[in-house]
Parts: structure tokens; sequence; C-alpha cells
């Protein structure tokens, strides 16, 4: 059958195609109402790739809820391949599907497993991957999957995805290119219905069903076969296109024979599409021949309810809507027979989920065995890492379970579960079908804890306000549990938008600090990170530095021990960050962010990954390699894009490398993007992070005023994480504003936060301070001593900053030679590291010297990308083309193609010669 219209949408499934045959890549997500044609487009992409492997598969609804049962069926083809995997990957992999035993693996690792046997396969022979009705695929297979999509680049793959409009999926694949299919035009629409009426049927009729069908071809095709029954439809209006053709689907259904229905029934409630296992079911209900057995399937297909049998394995119907309109309307009763005699055949070792999952479906009431069953089933889950799997495992135990409270804990776990999976609205309904009993305080506890990491999730307020709520109600029954609540609490408070009424970071720190009180009084003998972390930062906000410092260093020691980054110190990383800058340990921040990025790419673990990028980028800014920084914040925003994180909240977030770089535009864009997330709100460690950029820039360009303006709310106002960052800035702006005020009280500040550190950093930046409020040979002695404490360190802005502010006191006490020196030194070091504002700035004064510096602008880059230059640095390394892409997750031809373009650019011809014509 030839296809109606649809030219643009064609055309560019045959570029995508064409693509792929040339070695790139592509995606498409194609988004349209059932029946719209979504398939034939599949079909059309289909016949164009003649030349390519193709791989297909359709989302099943029964199988939603069985963990990676979509990545399953799709590489089966190429899973005899799997042996040439990276052993993290392999393991990763076998231990999704269920082939092996292991620790519970990743997502995003399982998701590099899939894009490099992909991309091998498609090194063979070029490849299109089409995943029709992912609306009905299970979350931990989309998931995988959306994530190739946003890997793929040069790797000879084309990949389709097709769901319905109103489907919850669509979040899953956001981001993804997106093509919205629409009804056929009227002229399309007409040629259609012409090909399937009769032309003598009145105009009239063909009016009405061109109107009713709006422009679906499905729905021009059923109504054209069902032209002679057509009934006008309740108060004159026609039902919405999908429920009217599930209601003549089933009109059709209900008119087969007897075996027939029975037949389609199971084949509805079963989602293999294996003809034998139906066949078999249908006997083990009513025993059978096989003659009578195909009569059934041949009658439903002369019926067009099933699809004709091309295949003798594989049984489907002809629409998705059929199935799902034979199974909605069938009663209870049938149902529950067609799942019995499903899980009768079903091998319970071999396939042991779905037939509990059958077995589930074929109780009429609640029944102990079968939730025992589906419990197990729940436990393989979470050690798959199909967290969605065990949340709809434990939920149905939880139906079929008698007793209260066992029930009640089932629930709850199946909420945790669901939000591990990432579907917090999921947890969230399971949340409220929750009513534990009055004697089981400890599970309305979790429950809202549960609903307070919901709500941080979904950005609601009250988050913190549950979770602290929470901790103090699990105070009693369960330390540990208490315990991350209230670190969870801390998390969220330095994050969120709005707190919410009643419960801030003060709260939360006054309550982990009784709780700590009552469980060891005095004594600090804990070498847990997490419970010195806790400490930590409730005495930061609690009661000051002075306090806080010494517990901070301690979890810093606790964070750097050998081997904490493969343990429970990962899931407090972010705290463990924010800890050395609060104590300005520059040491401890590099050494963090570099051995756990380490381990989350050999953990496949993106998330922790984005919290070390930042945390690499953060520190790379206050060393003054500012090339290094972006790279690490490219790295940054592209796991945050894998993941599919919001980027208006992960975009913004490298304002510190704009403000030291002195570029306005991308600095003051970052400020009003934070302006717009936070607007009611002056703390928070993204806010801050902005803040403090908003002031370098500013004293870069030696506007005063506007520095003060941007730090003086973390003085009025000071936040519980992240205020320090800028009140060496605050004191340097407010004494040019003439604000001596301003100018002591942050240095009061800063006083008792350096001094409670004592790190080089903070004693370096306190001296400077001093110097500048000092006077005579007192203020050179200081800002002497600023240099003897920060020479040592790597801090290179910092170094550079100190030395262009000596420079500028001498001057103006008519030192002109020494202050050549320390200007001199300071325009060289802001030149060389590209922060152009302050490199003026020094230029500036040098020349108000008597001396004429040129203008020094930083290394042009070689027109490399931070991508390129990633993979660059790598190869020079050594590294092979398979390490760079597991370490970028990246596929190995994609890292091949970015290769060939940097040979390109930088005029050479193989790996040896990258060295000298990178530039460093």
């Amino acid at each position: 059958m030839i296809m109606k219209g649809r030219r643009t949408e064609r055309a560019e499934l045959e570029q995508l195609v064409a693509d792929a045959r040339t070695g790139m890549s592509g995606v498409l997500v194609l988004r349209g109402n059932a029946g719209i044609g979504k398939t034939a487009l599949l079909d059309h992409a289909v016949a164009c790739a003649s030349s390519l492997r193709v791989t297909r598969l359709a989302g099943a609804e029964a199988e939603q809820e069985l963990g990676f049962a979509a990545v399953h069926r799709l590489l089966l083809p190429f899973l005899d391949r799997r042996a040439d995997l990276p052993g993290p990957q392999l393991l990763a992999l076998e231990t999704a599907l269920g082939m092996t035993t292991g620790p519970v693996p990743d997502r995003f690792l399982v998701g590099l497993a899939v894009l490099t046997l992909l991309a091998g396969a498609a090194r063979r022979q070029p490849l299109l991957v089409i995943c029709d009705d992912a609306q009905w695929m299970d979350r931990e297979s989309l998931d995988v999957l959306a994530f190739v999509g946003r890997r793929l680049h040069a790797d000879g793959i084309a990949m389709l995805f097709a769901l319905r409009d109103e489907s919850g999926s669509a979040a899953v694949l956001a981001g993804l290119p997106e093509l919205s299919i629409p009804g056929l035009g009227d002229t399309d629409a007409r040629a259609l219905l012409a090909e399937h009426l009769d032309p003598t049927t009145d105009l009239l009729l063909r009016d009405r069903i061109i109107a009713e069908a709006a422009g679906n071809p499905l729905a021009i095709r059923e109504l054209a076969l069902g032209a002679g029954t057509l009934q006008p439809s309740a108060a004159g209006r026609p039902l919405p296109v999908s429920r009217g053709l599930e209601a003549r689907f089933l009109e059709r259904f209900r008119l087969l024979p007897a075996p027939a229905r029975r037949a389609v029934l199971i084949a509805a409630a079963d989602a293999t599409g294996d003809r034998d296992l139906v066949r078999r079911a249908v006997h083990h209900q009513v025993p059978s021949t096989p003659d009578d057995i195909d009569a059934a399937f041949e009658e439903a297909e002369r019926a067009d309810v099933l699809a004709p049998g091309t295949d003798a394995a594989g049984l489907s119907f002809r629409h998705p809507l059929i199935r799902s309109a034979v199974y909605g309307g069938a009663g209870r009763a049938d149902r529950r027979a067609a799942h019995a005699a499903l899980a009768a055949v079903t091998d319970p070792l071999a396939d042991p989920g779905r037939h509990a999952w059958h077995l589930a479906s074929a109780a009429a009431g609640p029944d102990a065995a079968v939730a025992d069953r589906l419990h197990a089933c729940a436990e393989r889950a979470k050690d798959n890492g199909g967290y969605l799997a065990r949340a709809a495992f434990l939920h149905r135990a939880a139906e079929l379970t008698e007793d209260a409270a066992t029930a009640s804990v089932r629930l709850l776990e199946a909420s945790a579960a669901a939000l591990m999976g990432g579907a917090p609205h999921r947890a969230e309904e399971l949340l409220a079908r929750l009513a534990p009993a009055p004697d089981l305080p400890a599970v309305r506890a979790h429950a809202d804890r549960l609903r307070g990491l919901v709500r941080l999730m979904v950005g609601k307020e009250g988050a913190v306000g549950l979770l602290h709520q929470a901790a103090q109600a699990l105070s009693s029954y369960d330390p540990r549990g208490c315990r991350d609540a209230l670190l969870e609490a801390v998390d969220a408070a330095m994050v969120v938008p709005r707190i919410g009424r009643g419960t801030g970071m003060a709260a939360i720190a006054r309550t982990a600090l009784e709780i700590r009180g009552r469980s060891t009084g005095d004594r600090q003998d804990s070498f847990d990170p997490a419970d010195l972390l806790l400490d930590g930062h409730a005495r930061l906000a609690a009661v000051g530095h002075t306090q806080a410092a010494p517990v901070l260093k301690a979890a810093l020691t606790a964070m750097r021990a050998p081997g904490a980054e493969h343990g429970g110190a990962v899931r407090w990383s972010l705290l463990g960050m924010l800890a050395a800058i609060e104590t300005w340990d520059i040491d401890a921040l590099s050494e963090c962010g570099r051995r756990y990025a380490d381990a989350a790419r050999s953990h496949g673990a993106l998330r922790m990954l984005q919290i070390a990028a930042h945390a690499n980028a953060t520190a790379e800014v206050f060393r003054g390699d500012l090339a290094t920084a972006q790279l690490h914040f490219a790295e940054f925003k592209d796991v945050a894009d894998a993941t599919g994180a919001n980027s208006r909240l992960s975009h913004p977030t490298d304002a510190m490398l704009h403000g030291w770089r002195g570029d306005e535009a991308a600095t003051l864009a970052a400020v009003r993007a934070q302006q717009e997330l936070y607007p009611e709100r002056p703390g928070g460690v993204p806010v801050q992070l902005v803040r403090a950029a908003h002031v370098v820039l500013r004293l870069g360009q030696g506007r005063y005023a506007e520095a003060q303006a941007a730090a003086v709310p973390a003085l009025d106002d000071p936040p519980a994480h992240g205020g320090g960052l800028v009140l060496p800035g605050l004191v340097e702006a407010a004494l040019r504003n003439h604000d001596t005020g301003t100018a002591e009280r942050a240095l009061d500040r800063l006083t008792e936060r350096a001094k409670a550190c004592g790190t080089p950093w903070a004693l370096g930046l306190l001296a400077r301070s001093r110097a500048l409020m000092a006077v005579g040979a007192e203020a050179d002695a200081l800002f002497r001593d600023a240099v003897a404490h920060l020479d040592p360190t790597p801090l290179g802005t910092e170094k550079a900053h100190t030395r262009l502010l000596h420079g500028e006191w001498l001057r103006r006490r008519r030192r002109r030679g020494d202050a050549r020196v320390q200007l001199r030194a300071a325009h060289q070091a802001f030149a060389r590291m590209g922060a152009a504002a302050f490199a003026e700035r020094a230029r500036l004064e040098l020349r108000a010297t008597g001396e004429h510096p040129r203008r020094r602008d930083a290394p042009a880059p070689a027109g490399l990308t931070p991508q390129e230059t990633r993979i660059a640095r790598m190869a020079v390394d050594g590294a092979t083309n398979q390490e760079i892409a597991t370490h970028l997750f990246l596929s190995a031809s994609t890292v091949e193609y970015h290769l060939a373009k940097v040979f390109r650019k930088l005029g050479v011809t193989s790996r040896r010669h990258l060295r000298t014509a990178l530039p460093e």
C-alpha cells in the first residue's frame, strides 16, 4: 500500500537512514495519537534501509513491569558478541539481564554496554534500531535506550522511537530530536478513504467519516470498513478517536466464536508474542487439538483482530489498540482464567518473574504464597538493578498480603524502589495508598522521609521540612535511618529553590546536634564519613566555623581514606566537596574530585560523576587552569544531558569560569538564570556560586560598587554554606568604595573562618584582606605574608590576584620599581590563564608605573571543541579508543570520528604528532 501524504516525515526518515550509511548516527522520536501512522512511518524507514541491518521491537503493555525486558529482546541478535565488552560493562549487562550475579549495576553503565554492543555491530554493518510503542516499554529499558540515543554521534546507527502523545514516557526521552505526527490533510485523508470505501457511497457519509476520523489513518480505514453500520454518537458528538476505535475493535472481538475469543484473550494477556506458549495455554484452559487452536487463530486473523501469521513462531495483533481493547473489555473472571492458563505453562525456573506475575493476575483475593513469590522476584529485580520492576512486584505483593503490617512494609519498599528507579510520581502514588496502623510509627516516619525525597525530586516545596520531621521521628526507632534523613535534609536545604516556612538549615543543624549529643555525649569517635559530614555541617550552620572546621577536616580525611570512593562515602560526595570549599582545602577538593570521578566512571555512576566533574572544574578555576576547568564543566554538562537532567539547572553552573574570564554576557546570563530559578531565596549553594562569579567579574572590571552590591547579601543574611567565597572580594570592593564599616564586618567574618580552617589558602586570603585594611609597613608585610602562604599552593587565581593588589598598593605609595615586579607577574599570570578582565586591570596599572606592556590575549585554541580536546589529551596520554570511549561514555566509533577531526584541525596524521601539536 502506498502511504498517503507524510512527505516531510518520510524525507526526514530517509535522511536519517542515509546518514547511517555514511557512518554517522541520528535519533528521532515520533510522537502522535494511536493510529496516526507512526508504525507506517517506521515501516517506511525499514523499506529505505535496504543496506542496513534492522533490529526492531515493540513495547508490550503486559511487560511494563519486568525490568530490562525490552532491552533483552532488542539485544538477542547481538548477545553472542558480548564477550567483546570491557569487563565492567559485561558484568553490568549480564547482571541486568539476569545472566549472572554481581553487584547491582548502575543503569547508565548498562546503557554504555548496550551502546558499545550496538556500535560494534554497526561497524560491521550500519544499523537501524526501531523501538515502537515505547510508551509500553519497561522504564529501565527506556532509560537505557534514551541514554544510548543521547550518546550516538558517529556510529552508523539510526535509532527511531515511536510513542503516543499522551504517554508519560515522553519525559524519559525529553531532549532527543522529536517529530510530531499530525493527522492527514483533507486531500490525503480523502484519497486514503477512497481506497477502502465503495465508490458509490453517499457523499454525506464520506464527509462524516472524514470529520470523525480527524485525519487519523487507522480511524479512516476502520470507519470505512464499518460504514454500513455507522451509528450516531451520543449527544451527536463523535467519541475521541482512540476510544471510538477501541469500541469498534471490542465489538469485532465479541463477534468471534468462543474458541477464537478464548485464544485471543490469552494472547492479549501474554507479552511474549510466543505462538507456541499461547497455544499451550489455550490447550491448558480447554483441552483442544492443535488443528482446533490453529483454526481459532485463523478465525481471528480473518476478522482483522490478529495479524496474518507471517512468522510461524510469532503472534501479534493487527494494532496495539486491539490488544488493549480485548484485554480491557474482558470480564475479570475471564482475565484471571487467561493468566492462570499462562502461569500453568510458563517455566517458573526459566522465567520466575513472568510466572509470578501471571499467578498474581490470576489471584481473586489475598494469597500469601503468591505474595511471597512476588517478594522473591522483587529481591531478584533489586539485584539486577530493576528498581521499577521491584516496585511493581512489591506493590502487587502488598495487594495480595492480608496482614496489614506486612502489606504496609511492602508498599513502603515499593515506593522506595520507585524513587530509586527515578520515578518520583509513581513513588508518590504508592505512598498515597499507604495507611499504616497507629502501632507502626517507624513506617509512618519512613513514609514521610520518602515523601520528602519525592518533593525534592519533583521540585515541590516542603521537602526539607518532611525530611527533618522524618529524622526526628526515626531517632527513636532507626538511628541509621535518622542520620540518613538528616543528611538528605542538609543536602536538600543546600539546593532546593524554596525551603518553606518553619524549617531551615539552622533547625536541621540543631536537631542533628541534639540527637548526636544524646547518642554519644561529647565523644567524637566516629570515623564514618557520613557521621562526620553530618556533624560538621550541622556545627557549621548552628555554631560556626570554629567548632565545625575540625570535624569537617576529619570528614575529608575519612573521604580520602584508601577505597573510600568505592564505599558508603560516595552517597554523600556532594557534602564532602562542599566541606573542602568551606575549609578552603584545595588539596582535598582536587583529590576527592579526581578519585570520586574515577570511581564513578568505573561503576558507570553518572550522577556521582556529575558531582565529581563539577568539583574538578571548580578546583581548576581556583588553580587558574581555566582551559582545563572548561573541559570539566563540559563533562559536567555532557553527563547532565546524558542523564536527561534539566539544562536550566545544570548549564548556568559554570558561572565562576565565566567570571574569571571576564565574560560579562555569560556571567550575567548565569546570574539571571539563578534569579529566575530561585526568586524567593537568597541562599543555597548554586546561588552562592553565581554570586561569587558576579563579584569576581566586577572586581576584574574595576566596577567596585557593583561588586559590593553583589556580595553584601551574603554578609547581611549569611547563608549556611558558600557565603565565604565572597568575603575577600567584599573587603576589597568595600574599601575601594570607602565603606570601611562593611569592610570591617566582612573581615571579622573572614577572620573567624580562616583561623578555624588554618589552611594556606584561608590564611593567605586573610593576610591579603588584612593588608588592604592596614597602612604603611604593616600592609606591605601582610601582603608578603599572603604571598608566602599562597605561593606553595596551586592556587593560580589567588596568587595572581594577591600580586595585583600588592602591586596596586605599591604603585599608590610611589614605589614604582617594586610595583612593576608584582604587576608584571600578575599580568603575565592572568593573561596566560585567560582571565581577560583581570589581565587588563593589571596592564593598566602597569602602564601607570611607566611600563608599556602589550595587550596579551589567551593562547588561541586550535578550533577544538571541549569534547575534542578531552579526547586528544587522553590519546596523548596513551589511552586506546575503547578506553577513551569508556571514560567519556561514548562509543569507540565516535571517539575515532572525533580524533580524525582533531588530526585535520591540528594538521597531523597520527597520534605520535599530537603531543607537540596540541595547545597547552
